[in-house]
């Protein structure tokens, strides 16, 4: 049985922790606040480059531009965001558990793994990872992402890869974020739109030319999927850490509550049973001084 003395030191052992784990949540929920300002920025600029890549689907012109042509896939290039550090519950175990089950569908895939618990992962499972992206700080995800997305345009377009896909976990709110898939190349055209709405984007005039109009666009919209899938992964990685540090602390907290009662009835037993032995000795002393009278 743990003397007054452990229970003592481990009730300092584990407050230390406890206000370890109240820093980082606080450090979460403000990074949280950031990203998701952050996130509400980027959101409605993709959502309208995305309408507009749509309705490009729909432009029998757009069909022979290679960022719209479906073609035999031999290889599938994947983007895979997870975090550089740990802390955050399930949410990097999510998403790559996701990844993994869709490349084992008969994929020969390569990846480009931003995050390095994505990269160690891949590696152990023995995937081709041929570009790791690792500690980005804040401030540079706007201009990392731009990168990402050129290198990712010349590798699509060299013919490297026939297909590109990007897993990132989708946030909704602080308790629900999902890990998601998207294929983001080639943009194929909605075959199974109607002529009445075909013809309304045929009719649709692109200065100079449609083309030219593609070649515009697209880097700009790859960039911002990108950007926009970091800052949805980034803030759903707060909101898990923000919550699992909550956890950790509610939990902290109740095991100091339980060593303190421990310690308690510890010392009272103590106190007790000192109290005992005096009020015995007390008794022999007694009995002692009556038959020496």
């Amino acid at each position: 049985m743990s003397s007054m003395r452990d229970i003592k030191q481990r009730i300092s052992n584990v407050t230390s922790v406890e206000q370890i784990v109240r820093a980082m949540d606080m450090v979460a929920s403000t990074k949280l606040h950031k990203s998701r300002a952050q996130l509400d920025g980027v959101r409605p600029i993709y959502y309208e480059l995305k309408r507009k890549t749509d309705e490009l689907k729909l432009n029998e012109e757009a069909s022979l531009n290679p960022f719209f042509q479906d073609t035999a896939v031999e290889k599938s290039l994947y983007i895979v965001l997870t975090s550089d550090r740990g802390l955050s519950g399930s949410y990097n175990a999510n998403v790559l558990s996701k990844a993994l089950d869709h490349m084992n569908q008969g994929k020969n895939e390569k990846i480009i793994s931003v995050g390095s618990k994505g990269t160690d992962f891949f590696k152990k499972n023995h995937k081709s990872v041929i570009r790791s992206v690792v500690d980005v700080v804040d401030a540079k995800v706007y201009y990392s992402s731009e990168r990402v997305a050129k290198w990712l345009i010349d590798v699509y377009l060299s013919g490297e890869v026939q297909e590109v896909f990007i897993v990132y976990t989708h946030f909704e709110n602080v308790l629900r974020y999902n890990p998601t898939i998207e294929k983001i190349l080639p943009l194929s055209i909605d075959k199974n739109a109607s002529d009445d709405i075909k013809d309304k984007y045929t009719d649709v005039k692109y200065e100079p030319d449609v083309e030219t109009f593609i070649e515009h666009i697209m880097p700009l919209y790859l960039h911002m999927n990108l950007f926009r899938a970091y800052s949805e992964s980034h803030t759903s990685e707060q909101a898990a850490r923000m919550v699992n540090m909550d956890a950790a602390e509610k939990n902290a907290s109740d095991l100091i509550d339980e060593l303190n009662h421990l310690y308690n009835r510890r010392r009272q037993t103590e106190i007790t049973q000192e109290l005992s032995e005096i009020v015995g000795s007390a008794n022999i002393l007694n009995k002692g001084g009556i038959d020496d009278s």
